[in-house]
């Protein structure tokens, strides 16, 4: 006798179905790659063109595959890429037939396409894979594919179809066929998952529990914080209802500059907040790369899925990118220019918000610093924004003992935000440790003497 709940009836109803929905189409992928192999060699067949069988009816279906193609309206040759790309994933066994070998050749069928994975056994599709399944040997049929493939179609637009192409010289179509990731997990779990930093995504989403209140910066800085946020919220009627798209291209680029701690990557994920855009910070240490091309294959991957999914792109220390570029020395430093130029390409002509910051504006590469829409600059904080930093950090508390002067530690220390917030963890780890559940002025003095030696100053 069983006590437990039905297990099923925990699991949401589109992935109840997920399953009887993807069995029958990869039930009709098999009928179409089954068919096209016969006329391909000419071996008796029901059917005269693989067009002729129809993909299931997903009317009614409200599985997340079911969903994805009517959102996209694929219709059969877009249906057979996008299972190609999934099969490895679903059931990599189904493509196992295209391993078969040319006698004549001693080697594969070169129109099967495919590529081997490092550690993956079965057959990978590659873009010629799907040619030959969707035209076979029709010239026409063929080029009507190859515009499956172009990064203006919705697949390759919307991030469900990569397509990583990364061998100069050689045939487009050679390239391997992949789904995005979240697609993926989208199609197999029904959860909408935001990519996150992986060594082939070198971007981390940047979040905040904190809120316009608690940043701390003057008038005019806040002034143009705000007419980022207005044009990120109100971009698509200034350039449609306004008429203003042959004068403005669309896209905002602006320069966040001033000593470290005073709010710039803040002030970035509280526009995304404002704009409702997810905030992805580059991750510099994982896109500069030794080898060549390297660099450019790693930006392409964070700017691609980017392009339509309204992220705001946030580079901390750009100039480790951005800088000035070098004398022609060498072939290095040739390639660094080359690597300099592509960025500035990129950026330009991402019609999305990208936000750099760095230490030192001199730093930024004069061609590229023209074309920044906004150049904000994040001063030291004066007395009075140094007080109201302290009293928002630890006021509320309540752990502050009565020796503790915030008005004299604002007034005596010059500090950054970034830097009080050290202190102020210093000084209850310090009060912690010595078995007291107040904070002293001793243990915020101590913090402070060890902030400024980081910066090369004594208190």
């Amino acid at each position: 006798m069983s006590t437990g709940a039905d297990p099923t009836r925990l699991i949401p109803r589109r992935m109840q179905v997920n399953p009887a929905t993807l069995e029958r189409e990869l039930a009709w992928f098999d009928q179409v790659l089954q068919t096209r192999i016969a006329l391909h060699f000419g071996q008796p067949s029901p059917h005269s063109q693989v067009s002729d069988i129809s993909p299931p009816d997903l009317a009614g279906d409200d599985s997340p595959y079911a969903q994805l193609v009517r959102e996209m309206n694929l219709y059969f040759a877009e249906r057979v890429v996008l299972v190609l790309a999934l099969l490895p994933h679903l059931r990599p066994a189904l493509l196992d037939t295209l391993f078969v070998r040319n006698k004549n050749f001693d080697r594969g069928f070169t129109e099967f396409g495919g590529w081997k994975g490092r550690a993956h056994g079965g057959f990978l599709p590659t873009c010629e894979t799907a040619a030959f399944i969707v035209a076979g040997d029709d010239l026409g049929e063929r080029l009507q594919v190859m515009r499956l493939f172009d990064e203006t179609h919705p697949l390759r637009r919307t991030g469900v179809l990569r397509i990583e192409h990364d061998a100069p010289g050689e045939p487009f179509l050679s390239a391997p066929l992949l789904v995005g990731g979240e697609h993926i997990t989208w199609i197999t779990t029904g959860e909408r998952h935001k990519p996150d930093f992986s060594s082939s995504f070198p971007a981390k989403l940047i979040t905040t529990v904190l809120d316009w209140s608690d940043l701390v910066l003057g008038r005019e800085v806040l002034e143009e914080i705000d007419a980022i946020t207005t044009w990120i919220r109100h971009s698509a009627t200034l350039l449609h209802d306004w008429q203003l798209d042959k004068a403005i291209k669309p896209g905002y680029r602006a320069l966040f500059f001033g000593p470290p701690g005073t709010g710039k990557t803040l002030t970035a994920t509280l526009i995304g907040q404002a704009a409702r855009a997810d905030v992805y910070r580059i991750d510099l240490s994982m896109v500069v790369s030794k080898y060549i091309g390297e660099t450019e294959k790693n930006l392409a991957q964070v700017f691609d899925q980017a392009q339509t999914r309204n992220w705001i792109l946030f580079f901390d220390e750009a100039d480790a990118l951005f800088g000035k570029r070098t004398a022609t020395s060498s072939s290095n430093d040739r390639h660094a220019n080359q690597e300099v130029s592509y960025l500035l390409q990129r950026v330009e002509d991402f019609p999305g918000t990208v936000i750099l910051a760095t230490n030192l504006k001199a730093n930024i590469d004069d061609a590229f610093a023209r074309r920044f829409q906004s150049m904000v600059h994040f001063p030291m904080p004066d007395a009075d924004q140094r007080l109201r930093l302290w009293e928002g950090m630890v006021e509320h508390t309540g752990r502050l003992a009565d020796d503790v002067n915030l008005e004299q530690l604002a007034e005596d220390h010059e500090l950054a935000g970034g830097a009080i917030a050290n202190v102020v963890r210093f000084g209850a780890i310090n009060a912690l440790q010595g078995g007291r559940t107040l904070i002293q002025a001793k243990d915020l003095r101590k913090g402070i003497v060890k902030e400024l030696r980081k910066e090369g100053r004594t208190a």
